[in-house]
This record gives structure tokens, sequence and C-alpha cells, in this order.
């Protein structure tokens, strides 16, 4: 077996970085021209290698090596990103899975089929809406209609920028068909937390993917002048929202294992200095690893903005955005990935992801799944101060590359 050339991998980031990125970090936000620009850059990449290639109806773009077998080892990740980014989140899913894809190419036909997919709109960035490609090629979106009226900052319709870019969200789910013989999903991931450097490891095998509750919660008072309204006359919506932003941390606090609350933005209306505020629209992204758990996490919040509508004398509506359930990885491959951890780095540790990522998806529509996280200096993601020391990512496709290879030879033989 030839050896993976893991510091082309990490080449292939930087340049990535410099082609979609600037001063302020990678842009490659879905459905914008830099995105493009990533992706074909990409297929550009692959373009030497005997592999099959195509998008499919909801913008995933996906390359198979034919193996002895049409049972189907995925591998892969996301390109796109937020904006003002970071130069590893995403990318270097897919480029280490690249260069895992070269290493087996040139063994020869592989026992199994080999697929490379790169998930349209990972990040939601742009719509607000993540795993868009992930979601369809699973079967589990059903929020088309909510899709269909979602808007940008611009006021463009996410419909409309969908048709601009070859996709008809009508037929997204056709996407489907990819997962036909998928066998196994394979990703590679930086942390994003601080876990593994507190550690001082390297690596780590990820047993699953918290689950998550995003909402809308609007609050509405009235309008009233700023300098004539006596302060206990007011109805104030901000207030509503400043208490729950405060309340949210006692709730994850309380939860205990790991849980996380955040009020991500309070959008003020009218917005002008001299009027009290009369409607706040508030984010709320609430994620735990346990159903039940993630469930009471909600029921607080709600039961909690109640409480402090009825004290600000305000009404108070919620609406969900989105929701995932607690995902958990299969465990002969988390097995697979702690073997393949400790061939390259000695020692490993198991650890839950926080943030949301594809293989969450594919994991929900029955294929077995697993990732690797690589540690990230200061925990930081989604900033352009994003990074992960050279010698740690060729360790991370090193370790890709072994679990690769146990899979096919699982796969296999199954």
């Amino acid at each position: 077996m030839a050896d993976v050339d893991a510091g082309r991998a990490v080449a292939g980031l930087r340049e990535i970085a410099r082609l979609t990125g600037d001063e302020d970090g990678a842009q490659r936000v879905a459905w914008t021209d830099t995105w493009v620009q990533a992706k074909e850059w990409l297929q550009g990449t692959l373009a030497d290698l005997p592999l099959d290639y195509e998008v499919d109806e909801a913008g995933n773009q996906w390359w198979t090596l034919p193996g002895a077998s049409d049972r189907a080892v995925l591998m892969g990740g996301h390109i796109d990103s937020v904006p003002n980014g970071g130069w590893l989140d995403g990318a270097l899913n897919v480029l280490g899975a690249v260069e895992v894809l070269r290493r087996i190419a040139a063994d020869g036909r592989p026992a199994t089929t080999v697929r490379l997919v790169n998930w349209a709109d990972e990040e939601g960035a742009r719509f607000g809406r993540s795993l868009f490609g992930s979601s369809a090629s699973s079967g589990t979106m059903a929020d088309q209609g909510e899709i269909r009226n979602r808007t940008d900052a611009e006021g463009i319709r996410w419909e409309d920028a969908l048709r601009e870019h070859g996709v008809d969200l009508d037929r997204a789910l056709d996407a489907h068909r990819q997962l036909a013989n998928a066998a196994a999903y394979l990703e590679l991931h930086i942390e994003q937390g601080p876990v593994l450097e507190s550690m001082g490891l390297p690596l780590g095998a990820v047993i699953g993917t918290f689950g998550v509750e995003r909402s809308l919660i609007t609050w509405r008072g009235q309008a009233a002048h700023a300098g004539s309204t006596p302060m206990d006359q007011r109805r104030d919506a901000l207030a509503g929202a400043a208490k729950l932003e405060l309340e949210i941390r006692d709730i994850a606090r309380r939860a205990g294992s790991g849980a996380v609350c955040t009020s991500g933005g309070v959008v003020c209306k009218p917005g002008i200095v001299t009027s009290v505020v009369e409607t706040a629209e508030q984010l709320l992204d609430q994620r735990n690893m346990e159903a039940g758990t993630l469930a009471r996490m909600l029921a607080e919040a709600k039961e909690a903005s109640e409480r402090f509508a009825r004290e600000e004398n305000i009404d108070v509506e919620w609406s969900r955005i989105w929701n995932i359930q607690p995902i958990l990885f299969d465990e002969t491959l988390v097995g697979f990935a702690e073997d393949a951890i400790r061939e390259v780095s000695g020692t490993t540790h198991r650890l839950p992801s926080g943030p949301l990522h594809d293989a969450a998806e594919v994991a929900r529509a029955g294929v077995p799944t697993v990732m690797l996280f690589v540690q990230s200096l200061r925990g930081l993601s989604h900033t352009k101060l994003e990074d992960t020391k050279p010698e740690h990512l060729e360790l991370s496709v090193q370790a890709l590359d072994r679990l690769a290879e146990r899979t096919i030879d699982w796969v296999a033989g199954s």
C-alpha cells in the first residue's frame, strides 16, 4: 500500500484559502460566485484520476472510483464557509479525503467502490438553514415550503438562488439516490473546540453529534418616545430578550452534560435611539447529546420567556427555525477510528461533537458513520484565527487513510 501524501492535502488547503479568501478569512459562502470558484478548483484537482463525476439534484458534487463491489465507502465534507471564516472548517474534510482517494486509486481497483462527496451548503450562512445538501440526500428534508420563502440579507429568495445554481428545489430530494449503495461514511474535521488541545492530544474519535433546537423568539411591546415615557410605563420588547439571554446560561448549567445555549442575535424595531423597542426578534440555539434533556431545555426557555413577558407587560411568540435529534455514530467504525488514531499518534480520546456536521444527516439515513477530529488551536473556529498545527493536519489525513483502509476491508468482508 502506498503512503498517503498528507503534505499535499495541507498545501491544497493553503491554495484554496488563497484563491477564495481575503484578509478577513474564508469567503466561500454557499450559493455565491466564490463558492462556485472553489467547486471548480476542487474539480480540477481531481481531473487526473480515473473517476466518474456528477453533480446531483441538491448541488452536491460526487466523484466515484469503481471497485470490485458496488457497495460504497463514502468520504468527504463541505468546502462552503461562513463569511470571514477559517481556512480549515470544511475544506480539511474534503482535501484530506481527496488525498486518501488518490492513494486508493494508485493502489489499483479497490475491493469496494469509493466515493468522495462535497456537500452543498453545510453552513447555512446565507439563508440560515444548515445541512442543505446532506439533508436532501438523507431524505430528511421536510421543510421545502419554508426554504422556498427564506430570503437572505438582501431580500433574495433562496429558491431563486438555488435556481441560479442549477438546483430545482422540487427535485432536491432526488439526491437520495446517491446513498443507495452506501455502506459507510467517513468524515474528518477540525474539532472547533478546546477539548483535544486541553488534553494535549492531536486527534480524537467522535461518538456522535449533539441534537439542536434552533428557534426564533419574537417579543412585542409598544414603541414610545424615549424621553417622555416613564420607566414604569414602558413595554420594552428588548427587556424580554435581555432577560432570556441571561436565563439560558442557567438553563444550560442545570442541564449539565455539556449542554449549551446561545442567543446569537437580536434585531430591534424601530431600531432608533429615541424610541422604546416595539419588536425584538431573538435567535436561540440549544444543543445537547441527550434528546430528553434537549427537550427540557427548550421547555424551560419557553416557560421563562412567558414569565418575562408577564413581568414586562409584553407579548412573546416562538417559532422553530430548525431542529435535529442527537445522533450516535456506528460503534464498529468508532473502534476503527480509535485504532487508526493510535497507529499514527499513539493515544486517542472519544468525544461528542457540539457543532453540526453533514455526517449527522448521513447517519440519519441509516448509513454507518463516524468522524475524526483533529485539534483546534485555542478552540477557535468560524474566524480567520482558526488554526491547527501543520503536523497535526498531516496526522489527521494519515489517520483518515488508515480508517478508510479498515472500513473498505470491513465492508468488503460483510
